[in-house]
């Protein structure tokens, strides 16, 4: 009778179909270890209002004009919202619906929150649907939730990792299920569309490795059928493409470039934050906790991690870096496959040290990510006051450029949070801010006819003020700098044509402490701080006859 338990047990695990080992973690207890983990985690997000995320004050701006940009006549005459279908509205569709009854700051605070809590119990969610119980090993990849592709604030990305990642769990829990399990998949597909095209490139990497691995392991049964089951693993993602035909984000796939360095840089950026240190211990430990738990026999890898290892690894390869006219895209993809095989291992922690010393070893990580965190935001948060500050002497309804100090502004971790913040003028002041994000095909939110030409609609790179500074003095005058000039093609060269006379104000980001006012003819020194500076532009007098 043994016998025949264990080769039961062994078509079991070879089918997929949920192997049970005895639980050394009961539901209710993870269940608790999971909220309080989570909520820890999330200190940082609720003791900083405005994160230093380099993105993320951009998206907000635009949240806070979906909410409130009816009913702000200010606002109203700059900007409009152009509903489409864009796979880039999950935060447009909720965020601003919670900005209605409470502040925008505080929506965002939650919004984050929730991608924090979907990206790990979509984790768990898998490696439940994988092993038929629910294992604690995704929560140790807690202290992963902030890394360098948070940092940059892609926040509807960052969602869609999660809804992946439950998608895929949704769809190897209704395996037996096949009059459901497309509909579901579908619906999955869309809603991720919704969050971000890139999140149905996540979703199909690991069908894709699930499906791999279900021929393998049914290799004795015809072919046919097993073809057959395969290619309807498709089928879901059939509605991508009317939608996309129908989106205008399809005039952008022709903005794509192949960029073959920056590939490590990728892999770095799943654990890598402010600290090198930190990051380094993190590694080791999980490491040395793997290797562990692996020569105990504690530890089991589903098979479907290698599939996604080896899938993962020819796409990422693969990908280029700009993609639809949206950077980073396959560096963005490792630290969503880093929580995708968190779900496919399983730890046995039947034994009371054991579960001691896992309990032990992730809330020591948890701790030490957030301390590093909340110390590195503590330290930057002078910089946002100073910004914040800085927006309340800005009239409002004025219309404000944006420019670098140095052409390599922004490039340090510590200097993200500085990227996007003028877009606080049009929370605060309800001003026009050159760099909001108004990319046709990208964003629902568009700049009015009329003050098109004041803004940058091709989400570049703003100009420094040695080409404003030549702009004002030398009209029509050309840089000798080659390389900084190709930087810049005509239309985005086009807005900031003829600053002194078209806008009221000029941020100067990532300045030195010794910066002088470098046209005092034409700027007037509101707010000189650690790293950037607030001009009053002077307006030149008007023509007498």
């Amino acid at each position: 009778m043994q016998d025949k338990a264990d080769n039961t047990g062994v078509v079991q695990r070879r089918r997929g179909l949920g192997y049970r080992r005895p639980s050394g973690f009961p539901a209710n207890q993870l269940l608790v270890l999971f909220g309080v983990l989570l909520l820890l985690s999330s200190i940082p997000i609720w003791t900083y209002p405005l994160p230093p995320l380099s993105d993320y004050i951009n998206h907000l701006a635009r949240m806070h004009v979906i909410a409130n940009g009816a009913g702000d006549p200010t606002l109203a005459q700059y900007y409009r919202i152009e509903w489409s279908i864009i796979p880039n509205l999950m935060m447009d569709l909720v965020v601003p619906v919670l900005g209605r009854f409470m502040r925008i700051y505080l929506a965002g605070q939650i919004f984050t929150v929730t991608c924090f809590v979907l990206i790990i119990s979509g984790s768990m969610a898998l490696g439940r649907a994988l092993f038929g119980r629910w294992t604690p090993v995704p929560l140790l990849a807690i202290p992963l939730l902030y890394n360098y592709v948070f940092l940059v604030g892609v926040m509807n990305y960052i969602f869609g990792i999660g809804l992946a990642l439950w998608g895929l769990a949704a769809w190897i829990r209704l395996k037996e299920h096949r009059l459901l399990r497309l509909p579901v998949a579908t619906a999955f597909v869309v809603a991720m569309f919704f969050c971000h095209l890139f999140s149905v490139g996540i979703y199909g990497i690991g069908l894709l490795a699930y499906e791999f691995w279900r021929l393998y392991v049914t290799n004795r049964e015809p072919w046919g059928p097993r073809l057959l089951a395969f290619f309807i693993a498709g089928l879901p993602f059939l509605p991508v493409v009317p939608l996309l035909l129908a989106s205008p984000t399809r005039h952008l796939a022709s903005e794509i470039s192949w960029e073959p360095r920056g590939k490590i840089d990728g892999l770095m950026y799943v654990i890598e934050l402010y600290s090198d240190i930190v990051a380094l211990g993190i590694a080791a430990t999980l490491v040395a906790g793997a290797t562990w738990a692996a020569r105990r026999g504690l530890l089991r890898v589903h098979p479907m991690a290698w599939m996604v290892l080896v899938t993962g690894t020819i796409v990422y390869l693969a990908l280029p870096r700009i993609m639809f006219a949206t950077y980073m895209t396959d560096q963005r993809l490792p630290i969503a496959l880093t929580f995708m095989l968190f779900g496919c291992i399983d730890m046995s922690l039947q034994h009371r040290l054991v579960r001691r010393a896992f309990i032990a070893i992730v809330f020591t990580l948890v701790i030490v990510r957030v301390i590093e965190v909340n110390v590195s935001w503590a330290n930057l948060s002078t910089t946002t006051s100073e910004f914040r500050g800085s927006v309340k002497r800005i009239k409002p309804g004025s219309k404000v450029l944006v420019a670098y100090g140095h052409a390599s502004g922004g490039d340090d971790v510590s200097d993200l949070g500085l990227v996007h913040a003028a877009c606080l003028a049009i929370i605060e002041r309800s001003a026009l801010v050159t760099t909001a994000f108004t990319v046709v095909g990208k964003q629902i939110l568009h700049v009015k006819p009329e003050f098109r030409a004041l803004v940058d609609t091709q989400d570049g790179t703003p100009p420094t003020i040695e080409r404003l500074v030549l702009a004002a003095f030398e009209p029509g005058a050309t840089d000798a700098d080659a390389a900084e000039t190709s930087q810049y093609d005509s239309e985005e060269e086009a807005y900031w044509q003829d600053w002194n006379t078209k806008f009221d104000y000029l941020y100067v980001l990532f300045t030195d402490d010794d910066s002088e006012n470098p046209a005092p003819e034409h700027l007037t020194l509101v707010q000189n701080a650690s790293r950037f500076q607030l001009y009053r532009i002077k307006r030149p007098a008007p023509v007498p006859g």
